[in-house]
Order: C-alpha cells, then structure tokens, then sequence
C-alpha cells in the first residue's frame, strides 16, 4: 500500500526531470554587438531595427536569442561597461556567441575607440576566449555596410544621421566602404584562433549593391516628413535599418550562420510573414497582415508568442498559420 502511495511522487519527480532535460537541451544564440544589432524602442509605432531583433524569426523554438547588443558601443565601451560579464555570466556549454563590432571602434572618442590590429583585434580575442572558457562557441563577423554611395570613404557619424537637417549627400552608383582594416581584424583573428567568420560586410554589401542607390533606401530609416505617423519631421539615415531592412539583412545572416554551423543549421526556418506583438515581426496586427496578403497566394505566417485572436481569412486568400514560442490562438 505505501509502495502506491509512492507512485504519484515518483512520476511527478521523473516528469520533471524530462522537462529540465528539454530545457537544457536548448540552444542560446548570444549576440554583442552595436546599433545595427540591437533590440529598439518599438513604442508609438517606432520603425527602426536592429538585425538581432529579427533574428529569431529564423530559428525554431530549439534556439533562444538573447540579444545583448546595443546602441552606440564598441568592443571597448561594452566590456568596460560590465556588459560582457553580463554575458559571460550566462554562458553555458553548447551556447552560441556573436560578436559583431567595428561601427564605433572606428569613432575618436577615448571611451570607445580602437585600433584594428591592435587593441580591436584584442578585444575580439578576449570575447573568444572568454567564450570558449564558459564552453560556448563564438562566431565573428564584421560589420554590416553603411549605405554609402556618396564616393566619399569617411562615414558621417551614425548619431549626425539620425538627424534629418543632414544635407542629402550627392550619391553615384558604386556603394563605397567606410569600414577600413575593421573589417580584416574579425576575419584575421577568426583565422588566428580556428572561429566561425561571417562576411557580414561583403554579404550586407552585395543586397545594397544588387538593390541600387534607389532600392537600397528600402532597408534604411531614410523616410520623407509625413510619410511615417512615428517620423513627421522624416529621417536620413543610411545606417540604421527599418523593419523591411533587419528582416532581410537577418534571413541572409541567418542563411550564412547555417551554412557554417550544422548544429544550427538542424533548426533553420524561414516563413513568408512574420506577426509579434513586441516588434520581432513585419506585423504587430495579425488582421493587418492578413489584409497585405494576396489572393490565390499561398503563404505562410509564423505568429509568435502569446494568445491571439483567431483570424476569418477572407475567401480567396491561402493561408497557413504556424505558432512559434508558445503561441496559441483563444
């Protein structure tokens, strides 16, 4: 009779220790980096993104993205900032780390300048070898392209560009680079110490080369006054991504990480539309984004996190939802 008694314990016991099983088996994908990575404000409407932000699009519920980047730093201000420890910390066999940095290495100011070849590339070692330390993976890539096809080689500063009294440059046809040797030292030191690179620069450069001076204003927060409720006075900014931007530039990264890692690689998705109520999407309105859609047009939207309402599709339109990240419809 106690031997019965028992039976319940013993199961709920053994079902939770599956459950840690399945929770330890999950991969983070830990990402460091600056502006063009990090998560953004998405109050009142706010168009901008960081690739990071859309990263997890890409992946299926075995990866967690756990975005660390953030504006405005460099390899040196976020480690002298304690952010890195706060990644450190995290760490856990198994784990992935991104490091991506150049775009405010490159400013003048003591608290964040470096010099590539020297204390840049230290930098990038210390990530690396703090990573492999805690057992996790570190991937290097180099920074994503400014949107620059003015001719000239020196980059007006990101803070300059989110102001729109900034005179429109005079562009020609040729994107020019503005990265210099930062781009060689996260190549350099991955070659070096046996790292996972990823041409961010040279993948970044081809989308905005292949789309054209024009085209290319698509993916950047360059929007005319009026034309966004969020931007009446408009933006001219060629280095910050839109929400079209980071989810482009984020499904080719994620294309290129896969191809690179084939544990990732096992858990690579891609939709054709993406709905988050905290700005991971194309959409925040589920209906919104049914509305969009065309008809006789078969396409998939992956919905993310939370409970939703559970849409009519209208007559005509072919469409699949997917739930990801515990979504569910009431």
């Amino acid at each position: 009779m106690k031997r019965q008694l028992h039976i319940p314990l013993i199961l709920s016991v053994m079902i939770m220790m599956l459950c840690s099983f399945k929770a330890d088996k999950t991969i983070t994908i830990f990402m460091i980096g600056d502006s063009t990575m990090a998560n953004k404000d998405i109050s009142d409407d706010k168009q901008e993104r960081g690739w990071g932000m859309m990263l997890c699009n890409y992946f299926d519920d075995g990866i967690v993205v756990d975005n660390h980047a953030v504006n405005g730093r460099s390899s040196k201000s976020f480690i002298d900032e304690g952010r890195w420890t706060t990644v450190y910390n995290k760490i856990k066999p198994g784990d992935y780390v991104i490091i991506q940095f150049g775009h405010n290495d490159e400013k003048a100011d003591k608290q964040r300048h470096t010099e590539p070849g020297s204390t840049f590339d230290e930098n990038l070692r210390k990530f690396v070898r703090e990573t492999r330390e805690k057992g996790g993976i570190p991937v290097l890539m180099n920074s994503v392209v400014r949107r620059n096809f003015s001719g000239s080689k020196t980059a007006v500063a990101d803070d300059d560009l989110r102001d729109n009294s900034s005179k429109a440059l005079s562009e020609g046809d040729t994107l020019i680079d503005t990265h210099g040797a930062y781009l060689v030292s996260p190549r350099k030191v991955a070659k070096e110490m046996g790292v996972v690179f990823i041409d961010a620069n040279k993948i970044t450069h081809d989308l905005e080369q292949g789309m054209g001076k024009e085209g290319s204003k698509k993916l950047h927060m360059i929007f005319s006054p009026g034309e966004h409720p969020s931007l009446p006075d408009g933006r001219q900014d060629n280095t910050h991504y839109c929400v079209y931007g980071a989810s482009k530039v984020a499904s080719l990264l994620s294309d290129a990480l896969c191809k690179a890692i084939p544990q990732l690689a096992k858990h690579h998705i891609c939709y054709d539309v993406y709905v988050s109520k905290t700005g991971n999407g194309q959409y925040f309105d589920l209906s919104k984004a049914i509305e969009n859609i065309p008809a006789d047009k078969r396409t998939t939207i992956a919905i993310t996190s939370g409970v939703w309402k559970k849409p009519v599709v209208p007559k005509g339109k072919k469409i699949k939802f997917i739930m990801l990240r515990g979504a569910r419809f009431e």
